[in-house]
């Protein structure tokens, strides 16, 4: 059987001043020794990348760099305004490969949002300019880890998945953000995405309410019975095996963790502070309802020990590993 062709990966470095850069190169080097179908390219400044000086010939050839140079010096842990439009160009510059077909996927290092807005630049963050330079009005953006046999009592490996209705905006503007229309689309982006990219043929999906106790019956709230139970009903009309609401605090169960796919949060932090409390930083994040394939890191900039050696290139290597395998699971789709 012929081998198929490699899965061409581009990687943004990300916020030169923060770890983006060196966990780029670390994860790139470590990926590529344990996968021998892939090619990577890494777009970013030569002068942030620079690779060990033992690195093995053969992986260097499959290890592309496309120098983009910053407009001032980066001084790791200081952020500086006048490179944000660097960071916003590494995104591009990915996002046109990845739509012209040059790359199968593209892996992003973090960015620091503060700093390209006070440049003048509007950015909310990745998820939310990828969709809007996609022309595609609803994606979602969910985390997934993969849970060892036997952690928290687990009898298989799983992988823990957690989508978001609502990401980045105010606690105090999510109930009027949430809308049946709007829950019912993030159920059918997450079981579509699950199909076609994850290769789940029938994937079974929790949704949390809004409310402590999922509203009780009204007394804490009717989000639940007006809006988020009319959404699940019309997507289970549509096939999907979708249940819910669930209390926030009790919808990760152990027997749910063996069996769902995935989770629905109302909210950014509902689902992301118990996702990140059991995952320890090994977490990807990746946009649903695109029309390409991508994966980040779970983690920040990390500026304090930007340039000191000491950063964990861990979530950035199970990006890359997500985003060959999507890759992978969608050519054997199409």
């Amino acid at each position: 059987m012929p081998q198929q062709a490699p899965v061409n990966l581009v990687i943004t470095t990300g916020e030169p001043a923060g770890v983006g850069p060196e966990v780029s190169v670390k994860a790139a080097l470590a990926f590529l020794a344990e996968q021998d179908n892939a090619i990577i390219t890494l777009l970013g400044d030569a002068n942030l990348l620079q690779f060990p000086q033992e690195t093995n010939s053969k992986l260097r050839e499959r290890l592309q760099l496309e120098s983009v140079q910053l407009a001032k010096p980066a001084i790791s842990g200081v952020l500086n305004s006048a490179n944000a439009p660097y960071v916003v160009s590494l995104l591009d510059q990915a996002l046109e490969g990845c739509l012209q077909k040059r790359f199968d996927a593209m892996v992003t290092a973090p960015v620091q949002k503060s700093i390209i807005n006070d440049a003048g630049l509007e950015f909310t963050g990745h998820t939310e300019y990828l969709a809007q330079h996609c022309n595609v009005e609803h994606v979602v953006m969910m985390l997934c880890a993969p849970m060892p046999k036997g952690f928290l009592g687990l009898k298989q490996p799983r992988d823990l998945r957690v989508a978001l209705v609502t990401t980045h905006m105010p606690l105090q503007a999510v109930p009027s953000a949430i809308t049946k229309d709007y829950v019912l689309e993030t159920a059918r982006i997450v079981a579509q995405d699950l199909q076609n990219r994850f290769g789940i043929a029938k994937p079974i999906i929790r949704v949390a309410g809004l409310n402590p106790h999922a509203g009780e019956s009204g007394y804490l709230g009717r989000e639940e019975i007006e809006v988020i139970t009319p959404a699940i009903q019309a997507a289970q009309s549509l096939g999907i095996q979708v249940t819910g609401p669930f209390p926030g605090d009790t919808m990760f169960d152990i027997g749910a963790l063996e069996s769902v796919d995935a989770f629905i949060a109302m909210y950014h932090d509902q689902g992301l502070a118990p996702f990140k409390f059991v995952t320890f930083g090994g977490g990807v994040n990746v946009t649903l309802g695109l029309p390409i394939i991508r994966t980040s890191v779970d983690h920040g900039t990390a500026l304090d020990i930007a340039g000191k050696g000491l950063a964990e290139s861990g979530s950035m290597l199970e990006a890359l590993r997500l985003a060959y395998q999507l890759a992978i699971n969608q050519r054997n789709h199409s």
